[in-house]
């Protein structure tokens, strides 16, 4: 059972750039396909990006494509997310979340797919 903590989150401008991070514990790291969700005020919790195992594939909704990327360091048991541009929209707690997979280069972007999820980090940003 890993366990997930996210850090980076805080109020910045439209325009402006964050990186979150994903801290997990364990050893066994490299066998988790991970993901990033974020959920507003009144809205359900949404899929942002996904990495394969080896960081080799990454997935991205629509919303944040070309804004934002999500990496990994398998030595660091950490994952990822550099938001760039951001806006007023992006504003939500961000969640990462993972799952083991038997194979390389899958990932997933529906919330059932997830086995663990972290406490969140929350992201402002102000118009």
């Amino acid at each position: 059972q890993v366990q997930l903590v996210e850090s980076g989150g805080g109020l910045v401008q439209a325009g402006d750039s964050l990186r979150l991070s994903c801290a997990a514990s364990g050893r066994t790291f490299s066998i988790y396909t991970m993901g990033w969700f974020r959920q507003a005020p009144g809205k359900d919790r949404e899929f942002v990006a996904a990495i394969s195992r080896s960081g080799g594939n990454t997935y991205y909704a629509d919303s944040v494509k070309g804004r934002f990327t999500t990496s990994r360091d398998n030595v660091k048991n950490t994952v990822y997310l550099q938001m760039n541009s951001l806006k007023p929209e992006d504003t939500a707690i961000y969640y990462c979340a993972a799952r083991p997979t038997s194979l390389d280069g899958i990932y997933y972007s529906t919330i059932p797919e997830y086995h663990n999820w972290g406490q969140g980090t929350q992201v402002t940003v102000s118009s």
